[in-house]
């Protein structure tokens, strides 16, 4: 029996979260906590796409937007994941640019950032289970 390729593609996608999701306790162990938040987007962008190719059978679109990715993966979100998913969305933004590092670096906190490290787990787990 053969594997679909967007089978192997899912998988792909979800390989490399879990590997970006080590890599953000790693970074948040160090102390290194924009790094860390930088990771936890990583990890949420790419376990959505996963779930867009599962329900669209299509490369999913070049876009870091989780709102916009779950939409297209005809997610239904809790009104807690929106707002959680729009914060994580502003940790590529903020950590990506240069005029807006500053921004995530205050706001990078221990507490916040072990917040957000938490929040990563509990909807990779989530999101993994759609797949």
């Amino acid at each position: 029996m053969e594997i679909k390729e967007s089978d192997k593609l899912q998988k792909a996608w979800v390989k490399s979260a879990d590997e970006d999701l080590k890599t953000a306790n790693d970074l948040f162990k160090l102390g290194r906590f924009s790094g860390c938040l930088f990771f936890c987007h990583l990890v949420i962008e790419k376990t959505l796409k996963a779930i867009y190719i599962k329900v669209n059978d299509t490369y999913p679109p070049p876009t870091h937007k989780l709102i916009s990715l779950a939409n297209l993966s005809k997610l239904e979100l809790t009104k807690e994941h929106k707002l959680y998913l729009t914060e994580i969305t502003t940790f590529n933004v903020e950590a990506r640019y240069d005029i807006f590092k500053e921004k995530l670096y205050k706001k990078a906190t221990s507490k916040f950032t072990r917040k957000y490290l938490d929040i990563t787990k509990e909807l990779f787990v989530q999101f993994k289970r759609l797949l």
